[in-house]
């Protein structure tokens, strides 16, 4: 990223009287509308620091969102950014349902208060751009564990009003998973590290580490950490009379069917072929674009009276960074 800001132009301040900062729209204009004030510009978030979500409004467990402002035009663009970024700033979330979030109390509180909103002005030169961190639980209440679906609004010419009649810029869509709290009834589906019992994280290693890392857990029968790297929800789609069950199931309906799916991976009822333990693995090949990866992979497996040979290719799908395997084939090598 490029640290940039041309020009701080002066700092001003305008008074947004409570009324008029929440008072509906006469008219309302495209919501993404930007008035030419952003146009070609590239408004867009990710996580800054992707995680276990959960629910409620904890300081210690926020949710990160880096925004960034990039110009990718031939031409200088200006914008005014306000200082307390609840007015050049908003998030919408729907959930599976398509049910929008709510708003905290913080963000409704600070858009029904007289005051005076200061902010300031700032330009971008060709090839520049501007971020900062916001954490959504500030703008949205956040109750319930789930999958939503995350996008940003940019203002910049602030927003005065509860709408999103005015001006703004909308970002790229972000897929937020919030995990249920790590309580009683929670804690057993989390990935635990059997050695220190703590939450295990994927980490943003390459594709043929995924792999190694999957088939070692395996090996020692870990099966968090063998269920860590696997996208069990496009694992279990595979099947596609359990794929059509699974897209009329209710949230709860998906969770349930999800850990029903794991218990079948560690009972060998469900892809024996990779709940099978190999004895020995070999990475023959990986290839990967930024998104889409494939490793392909020798595996033994020792029976009592014979070897027998695999090749497994794996295809993994990269998002936020973590690389997951969504799928895999198996041919046989012969018996050794």
């Amino acid at each position: 990223m490029k640290h940039l800001l041309s020009t701080i132009a002066f700092l001003a301040c305008v008074g947004l009287a409570a009324g008029r900062a929440e008072a509906p729209a006469a008219t309302s204009q495209p919501a993404d509308q930007s008035a030419d004030i952003l146009s070609g510009a590239d408004v867009s978030i990710r996580f800054y620091d992707r995680t276990v979500y959960y629910p409620g409004n904890s300081p210690s467990e926020p949710i990160l969102v880096r925004v960034t402002i990039a110009n990718n035009t031939p031409n200088t663009i200006r914008f005014k950014l306000a200082d307390d970024h609840f007015f050049s700033v908003d998030f919408i979330a729907m959930s599976a349902r398509n049910v929008p979030l709510e708003h905290t109390d913080l963000y409704l509180r600070k858009r029904t208060t007289n005051q005076h909103v200061y902010f300031r002005e700032l330009s971008l030169e060709p090839g520049e751009e501007y971020a900062f961190t916001e954490n959504v639980k500030d703008y949205l209440a956040i109750k319930d564990p789930g999958m939503y679906v995350l996008e940003g609004r940019f203002f910049p010419e602030l927003k005065r009003r509860g709408d999103l009649s005015e001006p703004n810029a909308r970002t790229n869509r972000l897929t937020l998973e919030v995990k249920p709290s790590p309580g009683a009834a929670a804690v057993r589906v989390l990935p635990v590290s059997p050695s220190s019992a703590e939450i295990l994280q994927p980490q943003p290693i390459p594709p043929d580490q995924v792999v190694t890392y999957l088939l070692t857990a395996r090996q020692k029968s870990r099966w968090e950490q063998f269920y860590l790297y696997l996208d069990l929800e496009q694992m279990l789609s595979r099947d596609p009379a359990r794929s059509r069950r699974f897209r009329a199931e209710s949230e709860n309906g998906r969770f349930a069917m999800i850990e029903n799916y794991k218990s079948e991976l560690a009972q060998a009822k469900a892809d024996k072929d990779i709940a099978t333990i190999p004895v020995e693995f070999q990475i023959e090949r990986t290839s990967y674009t930024a998104t889409e990866g494939t490793v392909t992979v020798i595996e033994w497996f020792d029976y009592r009276t014979f070897r027998e040979k695999k090749r497994f290719t794996y295809y993994l799908v990269s998002r936020d960074g973590i690389w997951r395997v969504v799928d895999y084939t198996v041919d046989n090598l012969g018996t050794e």
